[in-house]
C-alpha cells in the first residue's frame, strides 16, 4: 500500500517562505512523475508545479519565479519550496505521484491529504 503524506503548511505573512515535504511511502518499485497541486475554496483544484523521473520541472505561470519543485529519489520524498508568498496562494496543497509499485504492474496514481498554506498578515 502506497502512501503520500504532506506536510510543512502553515500560516505565513505575505513576502514569506515556506517548504512542503511530501515523504512517500510503501512498497514503491518506480516513481514516474510527481507534481503539487492546490484547491482553494470555492474554485477548482489546480496543478501547480511537476517534476519528472529525470527532473524536468514545469509550472503554472501563477507561480513561476516563485515556487521550485524538487525531488530527492533515494528517499521518495517531493518538495515545494514557496517564496515570495501571496494572499493568492492560499489553498490546500496535494501532493500526487504517479508510482509503479513492481516492475510488472501498471503505474497509477496517487493523492496525499493535503495540507493547508494561509497566506495573510
Amino acid at each position: 500500500q502506497v502512501q503520500l503524506v504532506e506536510s510543512g503548511g502553515g500560516l505565513v505573512e505575505p513576502g514569506g517562505s515556506l517548504r512542503l515535504s511530501c515523504a512517500a511511502s510503501g512498497s514503491i518499485f518506480s516513481t514516474v512523475a510527481m507534481r503539487w497541486y492546490r484547491q482553494a475554496p470555492g474554485k477548482e483544484r489546480e496543478l501547480v508545479a511537476h517534476i519528472g523521473s529525470r527532473g524536468t520541472t514545469s509550472y503554472a505561470d501563477a507561480v513561476m519565479g516563485r515556487f521550485t519543485i524538487s525531488r530527492d529519489n533515494a528517499k521518495n520524498t517531493l518538495y515545494l519550496q514557496m517564496n515570495s508568498l501571496k494572499p493568492e496562494d492560499t489553498a490546500v496543497y496535494y501532493c500526487y505521484a504517479v508510482i509503479q509499485v513492481t516492475s510488472t504492474t501498471t503505474a497509477r496514481n496517487y493523492w496525499g491529504q493535503g495540507t493547508q498554506v494561509t497566506v495573510s498578515s
